[in-house]
């Protein structure tokens, strides 16, 4: 009898890949990152286990987004028992102060919403230039466009 194979979280083989959001579709880099976050990339994907891989995110600031998002897309949050406590900002205004804050959401927002999925989203390393912090984990580039 054939039995399925199931990963055991001491059994995981990691790798780093660096992905360059310049010129990118927001959305579909997301997309994208949050499938290798998950493992989903590999033969070995078993859900209930973090097989994914580490992935650094460089030029955040030059991430593309399409249509008229920039002025309206709107990210909103809410200080909490503060009266008139509601903020709003564009698109636009996010990416220029916040760029990489902006990626990790979209990602965030694609990985499951449960301890695992915040597990998964630590593995993320995102930089709004073209330098990185993570050269000692020997990183290989990754081609994003191919796997869009």
């Amino acid at each position: 009898m054939r039995t399925t194979y199931m990963a055991k979280p001491g059994e995981v083989d990691r790798k780093w890949y660096v992905v360059d959001a310049k010129g990118v579709a927001l959305g579909r880099l997301a997309a994208a990152v949050a499938k290798i976050l998950r493992g989903k990339n590999k033969p070995t994907y078993t859900p209930h286990v973090d097989t994914g891989d580490f992935v650094i995110i460089i030029n955040a600031a030059e991430v593309k987004l399409t249509g008229n998002k920039l002025k309206g897309k709107k990210y909103y949050r809410h200080t909490p028992n503060q009266p008139g406590g509601f903020h709003e900002r564009t698109a636009a205004d996010f990416l220029a102060k916040q760029p990489t804050k902006m990626v990790e959401m979209a990602v965030k927002g694609m990985l499951p919403h449960t301890p695992l999925g915040r597990k998964m989203g630590m593995k993320l390393h995102v930089y709004a230039g073209a330098e990185h912090d993570n050269a000692a984990q020997k990183p290989e580039k990754l081609d994003i466009t191919k796997l869009i």
